[in-house]
């Protein structure tokens, strides 16, 4: 995409609190007359908001009661349903990735918001990024919430495997944080709550376990409160271990620090939580723990086009200490946020954030709740909840969502919970396709995200030279096309015409670049091939 608007373009890279309420902060000084273009770049084309993900689990909410859609809570910003998939910051241009078609999606950038928020980052604990459930957004909520009913299921007619039915009834939270707790929470009153529609389940064989690295849960807030919290959950039937890291995960186990293990078929981690992997191969000045530093105008260090905000980055306050990274916080950066860059526009005075809090509060489930409010007033159970439910209710984005959750929860008091088990089909692995004759598989200068073996039918190869195209093979049963330009990671450097009708197994980049990796002969074979192609063809004159 080229920038010709002759408006000063600002990229917004996150859809979260801090990108979305930054870009509504913009949207209000356009409607003042600033001469602004705003772009939004998100992987999904909707807001989560997340202090109500927890409660997806037990479908004390509707699954998208907790999500607003971007284009409306953002009328005069263009959205770009897309991944990043690189930032040059010299050039001013981010790269997202592909559409229906994979050739290069460009957006060209005066300034450059920062708002990627983190991710769950299992490196360096073996196991969990193939086992173990994350809990950062509305799909890992279905997953679970799936999951977890799916196991009920089995266990309710499992008799021949008794530690196989111990396992489905076990569930494992690790991280005492507020995700954590709040997730244990729901899952626990959720699985107890249903087990009532089990005959052949018994309540006292459910067993939920949230663990904890720390001598107490919830280290956000004051330690009263936090003992509290462990009495509810330990109350209600959650096995909270302390001082207890989770190490590893197998299909079968939660593997702990020291040996020890669970088993179990439901581990969810929390925790660790890091900045989104595209700020790591940015040229900009970052913190032990990889988030960007911040000046007190949320410029990026040693940048004035550049801006960051939200969970990616770590903002001072006027006292020096970092900023929280929590919704309330990010709100009021992106306020400041967005007046600074029509500040340095105009060359005015740009404001420093400083922003003290409103307290903190965490949901227990079954109407009880912690507050930490403002003055140092601390309140627990009921009067919490119903605080904890106001606030949130009232932080909602546009009237119809109040009024779809406010439903939701007053139908929650009468109703039991639904056991609907969401199956939702499609696979993102190996899948097989069908071209018709004259059909482009891809086009060169396309972006390389997958490769294909032909199994029956034939295209052939063509490139573009001084304006016309030269035939450089045949492709028939058996032959891979396409991993060039992943191995390289350049752009397609021909394109792929069918001849015949044919059929093709589809490898996406992701399995590809894996087994690439790991397989050094698979490796060696591909460039073995790369290399047979890029020889000039022989004369067949002698």
């Amino acid at each position: 995409m080229t920038h010709t608007s002759g408006r000063t373009r600002v990229v917004i890279l996150g859809g979260g609190f801090a990108g979305v309420y930054a870009a509504l902060e913009l949207e209000k000084a356009v409607a003042r007359g600033e001469d602004l273009e705003i772009v939004l770049v998100n992987k999904e084309n909707y807001f989560v908001f997340q202090p109500m993900l927890p409660e997806v689990i037990s479908g004390t909410i509707g699954l998208l009661d907790v999500v607003s859609p971007i284009r409306r809570l953002l009328p005069r910003t263009d959205l770009h349903v897309r991944e990043v998939e690189s930032i040059d910051l010299e050039a001013k241009v981010v790269i997202t990735s592909p559409g229906f078609r994979p050739h290069p999606h460009e957006i060209r950038f005066d300034h450059l918001v920062l708002a990627l928020g983190s991710v769950t980052d299992f490196r360096g604990l073996r196991g969990l990024a193939e086992h173990a459930f994350p809990f950062k957004n509305l799909g890992d909520a279905l997953a679970l919430r799936n999951h977890v009913i799916r196991a009920l299921d089995e266990a309710s007619i499992e008799r021949d495997d008794e530690s196989l039915r111990r396992q489905l009834l076990t569930f494992v939270v690790a991280g005492g944080g507020f995700s954590g707790v709040e997730v244990v929470a729901e899952l626990n009153d959720f699985v107890r709550a249903v087990a009532r529609s089990y005959p052949a389940l018994d309540p006292r064989e459910i067993r939920v376990v949230l663990l904890h690295s720390g001598e107490r849960i919830l280290p956000e807030v004051a330690p009263s409160l936090a003992v509290f919290a462990q009495d509810i959950l330990m109350r209600r039937g959650v096995e909270v271990r302390f001082k207890t890291a989770l190490e590893a995960a197998t299909g079968d186990a939660a593997i702990l620090r020291g040996g020890e293990s669970i088993p179990t078929k439901t581990l969810v981690s929390t925790v660790p939580s890091f900045p989104h992997p595209l700020l790591e191969r940015l040229p900009l000045a970052k913190g032990k723990n990889g988030r960007l530093l911040a000046s007190g105008h949320l410029q990026a260090e040693g940048r004035a086009d550049v801006w960051t905000l939200g969970d990616c980055a770590v903002v001072p306050m006027a006292d020096g200490s970092p900023s929280p990274p929590t919704a309330q916080h990010a709100t009021r950066q992106a306020a400041v946020l967005a007046h600074n860059i029509v500040a340095s526009r105009r060359g005015a005075l740009l404001r420093t954030f400083d922003f003290k809090g409103l307290g903190k509060m965490g949901s227990l489930g079954h109407r009880s709740a912690v507050a930490e409010l403002p003055g140092g007033i601390k309140v627990s159970g009921f009067v919490a909840w119903w605080i904890w439910r106001t606030i949130y209710l009232t932080k909602l984005p546009g009237w119809g969502r109040r009024l779809r959750v406010a439903s939701s929860w007053t139908l929650d008091l009468f109703l039991p919970p639904e056991l609907v088990q969401l199956k939702l089909g499609g696979s993102h692995g190996v899948t097989q396709e069908h071209f018709e004759p004259g059909q482009d598989v891809f086009r060169e200068g396309d972006l390389g995200d997958r490769v294909y073996l032909v199994m029956s039918g034939s295209a052939e190869v063509w490139k573009a030279a001084q304006g016309a195209e030269s035939k450089l093979a045949r492709l028939g049963p058996g032959d891979w096309f396409g991993e060039m330009a992943l191995l390289n990671q350049t752009t397609r450097g021909a394109t792929v015409r069918c001849l015949e009708p044919m059929d093709a197994l589809s490898l996406p980049k992701t399995e590809f670049t894996v087994l690439a990796a790991n397989l050094p002969d698979l490796r060696r074979s591909f460039e073995r091939v790369m290399e047979a192609r890029r020889a000039p063809p022989r004369s067949s004159g002698g």
